[in-house]
């Protein structure tokens, strides 16, 4: 074949400017041209690609078997032309095999459509791979993502993120936006990667406004003390869009955990709930002792007593009688929450029905 100068420089330049190996992409051009040589000429037989980068030249062998007489051309070929391919002066041996190099004009059209092809696919799967690492290390952090269509009919977000090429979009769904949100094309949003996955069309990545995650970020982002390590985020119990809890502990006793995570005039919960257009979020200090713990979840409720069973995770808590609906919560919603934030099953009675 021509000598493939064009192909060798740029397979040279692949490897500089996108760190894919030159080896790698000839093993792969040279895959795709024995597909493409079976499919342009024959099913059978059997064919050899030589790219040779020191001296930037293209081989095709077709590897023949030696056959006295010869019935299929494509496969065998007679003694005589077997040494004159190999440019032997033993004659070939019925049976040998040669290989017989094949310069067809025709093929070399094929070669550098294939090769061509194959370094697109190449290009691509190196970008899809370092997509892939990128947002494989920030599993579980925050992005900002920019809105680029609203599908009225999925109720699909289409976004982009920074770091991908233009054309790369994400797609957040209904289950993991926040209900009644109001977002519009060109907003830009912060948005919790739940994980990435490595799929055929390039890194499919599950993005969310509703995961709890996204609550205990900002917080990290906005409280000093959680970033420092002096306060911990224990637990998260979230219905996106409606209402958080979070329980927080400090490591240093002389630390007000709660106060922290409040900030100065409530500076620092503002943020978070203004980010969160408007969600309601409740702090409470975690507690070792579990009645003192679910007393706390059940907050804005005043809880009169707790009884629980660590081994069940089950507890009974008594409440004055005007506190029954705040610590329920509408809809059941304060109890749900703060079974979730504690980990137990939560039994409320008023104090009259308790006495009684």
């Amino acid at each position: 074949m021509d000598k493939g100068d064009n192909l060798f420089l740029a397979l040279e330049a692949l490897e500089k400017e996108k760190n894919i190996p030159k080896d790698y992409m000839i093993e792969k051009i040279q895959q795709a041209l024995t597909a493409a040589y079976h499919r342009e000429y024959t099913a059978n037989g059997e064919v050899d690609f030589v790219m040779d980068p020191k001296t930037m030249t293209m081989r095709m062998y077709a590897l023949k078997t030696v056959a006295d007489p010869v019935e299929d051309p494509t496969l065998e070929i007679s003694p005589e032309d077997a040494q004159k391919a190999s440019g032997s002066r033993t004659p070939a041996n019925v049976g040998d095999i040669v290989r017989v190099e094949m310069n067809t004009k025709q093929f070399g059209r094929i070669a550098a459509q294939t090769a061509k092809q194959v370094i697109i696919q190449g290009i691509r799967e190196s970008e899809r791979g370092a997509i892939y690492r990128e947002y494989s290390s920030k599993e579980q952090e925050i992005l900002t993502a920019q809105v680029i269509k609203i599908d009225k009919r999925s109720g699909n977000m289409i976004l982009t993120l920074p770091g991908s090429p233009e054309e790369q979009t994400f797609v957040l769904p209904p289950a993991e936006q926040i209900k009644n949100e109001i977002i519009r094309e060109g907003d830009r949003i912060k948005v919790y990667l739940v994980g990435v996955q490595r799929a055929v069309k390039g890194p499919q990545l599950q993005i969310s406004r509703s995961h709890p995650g996204l609550v205990k970020r900002l917080f990290e982002m906005e409280v000093p003390e959680i970033y420092d390590g002096v306060v911990e985020i224990v637990s998260v119990a979230r219905e996106a869009g409606l209402r958080s809890k979070i329980a927080v502990k400090a490591a240093d006793p002389n630390v007000d955990p709660v106060g922290a995570c409040v900030g100065p005039k409530g500076a620092r919960v503002a943020g978070i709930v203004n980010e969160l257009r408007g969600e309601k979020i409740d702090i409470v200090k975690y507690s070792d002792d579990p009645a003192e713990f679910v007393a706390a979840a059940l907050a804005p409720a005043t809880v009169l007593g707790v009884t629980a069973d660590a081994e069940t995770k089950s507890c009974r808590v008594i409440v004055a009688d005007e506190q029954l609906s705040l610590a329920i919560g509408r809809e059941g919603q304060n109890a749900r929450l703060a079974a979730k934030l504690t980990g137990y099953r939560i039994d409320i009675k008023p104090q009259s029905e308790a006495a009684e």
